[in-house]
């Protein structure tokens, strides 16, 4: 699959922060969805075939009905056609927080307010998408600065 055009859902109990992050990575050609919590999440990821799985997971740690964590560790669970990388977003800024998420199964925490440039450098190297990870290092994207 050409990287420019990557699945990610967004996982997210806050609306605004749904919107910023899909905005931030849709402006980089990628395909994004949003759940509100764990619980829809997995329906999602459930939802999906072969062809449409998903390729990152942009995850919030507090959000009701099911939270990051738990849903990272009933993502692992699942066959190896929804195993795609997991970013978790938090305002949760200790480094314990960090290790809870790579112990559950993320692959990488950053700490809301995510810089714009941070959130698609890093979701660009998880995704193998090394024209917009140097764009997005070189403060070269739209919307990436700051």
């Amino acid at each position: 699959m050409n990287p420019r055009q990557a699945r990610i859902l967004v996982v997210d109990d806050a609306a605004t922060v749904r919107m910023y992050h899909r905005k931030l990575l849709g402006d980089t050609g990628w395909h994004t969805d949003e759940a509100l919590n764990g619980v829809e999440a997995l329906e999602r990821v459930h939802a999906q075939d072969e062809d449409t799985a998903y390729d990152l997971y942009v995850v919030d740690v507090n959000m009701p009905r099911m939270d990051g964590y738990s849903f990272v560790r009933e993502l692992r669970k699942l066959d190896a056609r929804h195993q795609a990388p997991v970013v978790m977003v938090s305002t949760e800024a200790g480094p314990h927080d960090a290790s809870r998420a790579l112990d559950a199964g993320a692959n990488c925490y950053l700490v809301k307010p995510a810089r714009p440039a941070d959130m698609v450098l890093t979701a660009a190297l998880l995704l193998g998408d090394a024209a917009t990870a140097l764009r997005a290092a070189e403060g070269t994207m739209k919307g990436a600065r700051a």
